[in-house]
């Protein structure tokens, strides 16, 4: 599918190409950028796997246990290994030789707590790695690696700042999480939506309010950007309610201190993902959601809807192209 449309924001024509390279029986919430042209993927049945812009695929090697869902919804990379980890208790991390995908992949983390729900997984670099899941006790669910995925650490509820009554976060698109240097950004959302911020690789935490849209349980925000230490994006909505844009869509250029609402009572609306383009200063981004894919070329003051389709996550590999994960279908972007 090519696609025209006029962009009042940046004042040019932008032609968009939509191409379906993958057809299954899945969801694919969990993307991950390997290099521009190729991702590797998670799925709701199990699966993990890679897929280049051809739509070449290959799987990882899993031994699927029968007393879980194996329902992935978070993936994160280092140079040499891939990780997945499914969402609900028991709660399985999986550690993959990227170079021996015939290799079984090897359960590095396991979390048997009734009320573990994971969310998202980040790598910052080789060495040092975060996954976040909803609050067990009285805040959210934190492990960490500081020696490439070997060997994950739970941090303990009297290091993080205590979670909110209704307060929790969304498995929408593994973007929860965002880094930049030693900095380490978390979203939320539910009754509260809140930026947890780490300045030390996670040692350390606090944690700000924002203007966002709060106080229903499917209220807050759903995935999370930055491109830098200091630009930020934070987008989401209401699962319940798409078409809703109140305080949605949100900026900060301070590094998450503060927190300010554009865009507002104008689409987009509910977003599950959003990340920046590359090398555009901080002023591109692409937003999806399961009514459209957005673009803005000013920092998100102004978008442009530039297709129907619907989908849950997005990886944006370089200036022109993306990947897009749906229910069903893996996609690429031209733009």
């Amino acid at each position: 599918m090519v696609l025209s449309f006029y962009s009042l924001s940046a004042q040019i024509i932008d032609k968009v190409e939509i191409k379906t390279i993958l057809n299954a029986n899945a969801g694919y919430r969990a993307l991950e950028a390997l290099n521009d042209s190729t991702v590797a993927f998670a799925n709701s049945n199990g699966e993990v796997g890679e897929i280049a812009l051809s739509g070449k695929t290959r799987y990882y090697k899993i031994d699927l246990p029968k007393d879980s869902s194996n329902h992935f919804r978070a993936i994160a990379s280092t140079s040499n290994y891939l990780f997945a980890l499914n969402i609900e208790s028991p709660a399985r991390l999986y550690k993959f030789d990227k170079q021996r995908y015939n290799q079984l992949g090897k359960v590095v983390f396991l979390d048997n707590n009734p009320k573990a729900f994971y969310d998202a997984m980040y790598f910052l670099d080789d060495k040092n790695g975060i996954a976040m899941g909803d609050p067990t006790d009285d805040c959210l669910t934190i492990i960490t690696t500081i020696d490439g995925g070997t060997t994950w650490q739970k941090t303990d509820c009297k290091n993080l700042p205590k979670i909110e009554p209704g307060e929790a976060a969304f498995a929408a698109s593994n973007t929860n999480i965002a880094s930049s240097k030693k900095n380490i950004w978390i979203a939320t959302g539910g009754l509260k939506s809140r930026v947890f911020h780490s300045a030390n690789l996670g040692k350390t935490w606090n944690v700000c309010v924002t203007p966002f849209i709060q106080g229903k349980p499917t209220t807050g925000i759903y995935s999370m950007a930055f491109y830098n230490s200091k630009i930020g994006i934070i987008c989401g909505g209401d699962y319940t309610d798409k078409s809703a844009n109140l305080n949605n869509k949100a900026i900060t250029n301070n590094g998450g201190k503060t927190w300010k609402i554009v865009a507002n009572n104008v689409l987009p609306g509910y977003i599950s993902c959003v990340q920046f383009v590359p090398n555009s200063n901080g002023k591109s981004l692409i937003a999806v959601g399961t009514e459209g894919i957005y673009l803005t070329r000013n920092g998100g003051n102004n978008w442009t809807e530039i297709s129907t389709e619907g989908f849950y996550s997005i990886q944006i590999v370089n200036e022109h192209t993306a990947f897009l994960g749906g229910q069903g279908t893996i996609a690429t972007l031209k733009f």
